[in-house]
């Protein structure tokens, strides 16, 4: 398949950043002088974490064009070794894959996480798998386990997930002990079509009560995570 700019950028959403790198290198060979590609293998080496290819390939857009933002912007944030800018100018970059959509996405800090070791090689942006086993849904990278979701979020996939729903996961952030995913609804299926995937609460409101006391009154658009777990 001759790569192109479309698929090199369907690919980074995809969370493939190899894959991307490649792609862009190939657009190259036909146009060497494509800062975009160049830009957008720059922000791909960046988040596999070859900070030093990434530094080579935005100075080559420099060469080419010394004022793109891009590159000047995020060359400064490589050199500043700041981890957290950057995690931050990343997910900007790739906002299209952490765009929130109401009842269809979620994000979730992991728990029963694996070694730090391993945390310590994810990026942002990086797809992961959900497999469901014993009432939990555990996250994972190939062959790598990262974490689990919450009981009461987990409980709810499995029955939407054997209902016939299908979902995609990325990284949204990680460091040494805290992983936090970024979950979005893919395919619902008949069977739940009115039913959200994820539930969000909202600030409850006070009622008072004839006798005075105050009563807590959830808002009836929403409700708790725990609540809907056994609904069918």
């Amino acid at each position: 398949m001759k790569a192109t700019s479309d698929l090199a950028i369907k690919t980074a959403l995809g969370g493939n950043w190899e894959e991307a790198v490649k792609l862009n290198k190939s657009i190259l060979l036909d146009n060497p002088q494509d800062v975009e590609a160049l830009n957008r293998m720059g922000l791909a080496y960046t988040i596999l974490g070859k900070t030093k290819s990434a530094k080579n390939t935005y100075q080559k857009v420099l060469e080419i064009d010394p004022l793109n933002s891009i590159a000047l912007k995020n060359l400064k944030k490589i050199k500043s070794d700041s981890v957290e800018n950057l995690s931050d100018n990343i997910i900007i970059q790739v906002n299209n894959i952490f765009l929130e959509e109401t009842g269809k996405t979620k994000v979730i800090d992991l728990i029963n996480l694996a070694q730090a070791e391993v945390l310590l090689t994810l990026r942002t942006g990086q797809s992961v798998e959900l497999s469901a086993k014993r009432l939990k849904i555990f996250i994972s990278q190939g062959k790598k386990y990262i974490g689990a979701l919450p009981d009461d979020i987990g409980k709810r996939l499995i029955k939407f997930i054997k209902g016939g729903n299908k979902y995609e996961a990325f990284v949204k952030s990680a460091s040494h002990q805290n992983v936090t995913i970024f979950i979005r609804e893919l395919k619902r299926s008949a069977k739940f079509r009115d039913q959200p995937s994820f539930l969000h609460l909202v600030e409850k409101k006070l009622s008072l009560k004839k006798n005075g006391r105050a009563k807590i009154k959830p808002n009836t658009n929403y409700e708790d995570e725990e609540s809907d777990t056994s609904e069918e």
